[in-house]
């Protein structure tokens, strides 16, 4: 019986020695999981019970246990390079079949897709042309990278002090190369429905006598409002574009909440570049009139022009937000992860990728740092969490354990030998 149980011991620490040699292996292997062999004895079955004398036959491997412990997060400075901090899997599809990886090495391949060295594509949710994500429907996320839209100045923001110890213009009428026509001017930039900028300028000057709708809403000060696009009057040479009106106390009363809000004047301007009319609201609402010198406080619009993709983020929550080359930005997609009951019951499957099993229980889908899914780390990968130290000990302790099996079956051989050449 000692030949069969030194057997069985080389046997376990043979494989106890392949773990770690596949661990030591894998040492710097993004996002690999070390391994554990585990043992257990056999004992002969026996149809008695309570037999105190009874020996084991030897020992067996009961599993190859892996260790899901979290490894080292190290920066790479790669916008694409993911490391989950946490609990969860990354979701590969590779034409319908379905794995999990912890290996965040990431690239867009030739159609946009984001994949890993071997093809494997990321799953989850898509955005929409605007950037809305809309997440329930898994599917291999595949990043735009055509240049952003122009979208045209629609509202702009103007926030300033007028200074009521001003007085009234010495010239009339409103000439906008004239500063003796006007108290202050300032400028901003605003875009057409093609992307092109247009130089906005406003013109402000205080009116005598104060209108009567000014007075009506309890006003003791009027301002006439002027714009110039590009140079060019609008709507028209010496038409105000409206009237702002400011009580005793400098606060804004005019123009009064209507069809717009209080402080809002509408704006149209006819272009001749082919691009739509730009229609504009701009809010005044902000500006006062105190007794300190003009100054701008606020200047917003919410246009801009066609920009290129310059690069991408990935947010904690998994959201892969792009950079473009007008300062923009937009979601154009978000990582899946998963996780399992028993995640030590996946199958491994090679090449940084486990198969889920029946034993695993099915894949619990969400987004990053929800329920127990870890965040995203972008530009960084999660490192092995193979323990060199650990792993050369364990060698040679299974080493120590393979040469006493050894010894085993060489002192059972001696002792078999002597009774042989009894005579």
């Amino acid at each position: 019986m000692a030949f069969q149980q030194g057997l069985s011991g080389l046997d376990a620490s043979a494989s106890q020695l392949n773990a770690i040699g596949n661990n030591i292996a894998n040492a710097s292997t993004v996002g690999f999981k070390s391994s554990t062999t585990q043992f257990s004895d056999i004992f002969a079955s026996s149809l008695s019970s309570g037999n105190s004398s009874q020996i084991g036959i030897g020992t067996q491997v009961s599993a190859v246990a892996q260790n899901f412990s979290q490894g080292n997060i190290q920066s790479t400075g790669n916008s694409l390079d993911m490391a989950i901090n946490g609990q969860g899997f990354y979701r590969m599809n590779n034409n319908g079949s379905i794995s999990y990886s912890r290996n965040g090495q990431f690239q867009l391949d030739k159609n946009g897709y984001l994949v890993d060295a071997g093809g494997n594509q990321v799953t989850g949710y898509q955005a929409s042309a605007s950037g809305v994500i809309t997440t329930g429907n898994l599917a291999p996320l595949q990043i735009p990278t055509a240049n952003l839209a122009p979208i045209a100045t629609s509202t702009a923001t103007i926030g300033l002090n007028l200074n009521s110890s001003s007085t009234v213009p010495t010239t009339t009428p409103f000439n906008p190369t004239d500063p003796t026509s006007f108290n202050n001017s300032t400028s901003m930039t605003v875009y057409d429905s093609l992307g092109n900028s247009h130089v906005a300028t406003l013109y402000f000057s205080l009116a005598s006598p104060t209108p009567a709708a000014v007075t009506t809403a309890g006003g003791t000060a009027a301002w006439n409002t002027y714009l110039t696009m590009d140079g060019t009057a609008v709507p028209a040479a010496n038409t105000p574009i409206g009237t702002l009106g400011f009580n005793a106390s400098g606060t804004m009363v005019y123009p009064p909440a209507g069809t717009l809000k209080m402080g809002q004047i509408p704006v149209t301007d006819t272009l001749t570049n082919g691009a739509n009319p730009l229609n504009m609201t701009l809010d005044f609402s902000s500006t006062t009139q105190y007794g300190s010198p003009f100054g701008v406080n606020q200047l917003v619009q919410n246009g801009y022009t066609s920009g290129q993709l310059s690069g991408f983020a990935t947010s904690p929550t998994g959201i892969i937000q792009g950079n473009y080359s007008n300062g923009q930005s937009k979601n154009l997609g978000q990582i899946a992860l998963v996780n399992f009951a028993d995640p030590q019951a996946l199958q491994s499957a090679g090449n940084n990728q486990w198969a889920e099993t029946n034993a695993s229980g099915a894949a619990l889908v969400g987004a990053p740092s929800s329920g127990n899914l870890g965040s995203i780390q972008s530009g960084a990968t999660e490192s092995s969490n193979v323990n060199l130290t650990s792993e050369l000990v364990n060698m040679i302790t299974a080493q120590r354990n393979y040469q006493a099996n050894a010894q085993t079956i060489k002192t059972e051989d001696q002792i078999t030998q002597t009774i042989v050449n009894l005579r």
